[in-house]
């Protein structure tokens, strides 16, 4: 099993920068893709950003340039640097680990960081 723990959210302001980061525990394979959601209020939660285990990042077209992803292998933890918050960043932010299985995708989820932006 894997369990991820997030830290990092508050309150912000718009303008500012925040770090978020993942702490995996248990089991973890050098294949598994780490990645960020989040959730803006009333809305579904979705894909922001994502990286390998060899440090190929994607982001969604709304972060890029602002959101940076990265990963420390030897302490299996993702980092979120986010600058230049935007209240449209307003969202409480899930890391996932992504772990492909016999053809399968098995995803486990983190309790989720709200980050506010306040303008």
């Amino acid at each position: 099993q894997v369990q991820l723990v997030e830290s990092g959210g508050g309150l912000v302001q718009a303008g500012g920068s925040l770090r978020l980061s993942c702490a995996a525990s248990g089991n973890i394979f050098s294949t598994d893709v780490m990645a960020w959601y989040r959730q803006p209020p009333g809305k579904r939660r979705e894909l922001a950003t994502s990286i390998t285990s060899g440090g190929k990042t994607w982001y969604e077209s709304s972060v890029n340039g602002r959101f940076t992803i990265s990963r420390d292998n030897t302490k299996n933890t993702v980092y979120l640097q986010v600058n230049n918050v935007q209240p449209e960043d307003t969202a409480v932010y899930y890391c996932n680990l992504a772990r492909q299985f016999s053809g399968s995708t098995i995803n486990f989820w983190g309790q989720g960081t709200q980050v506010t932006v306040s303008s």
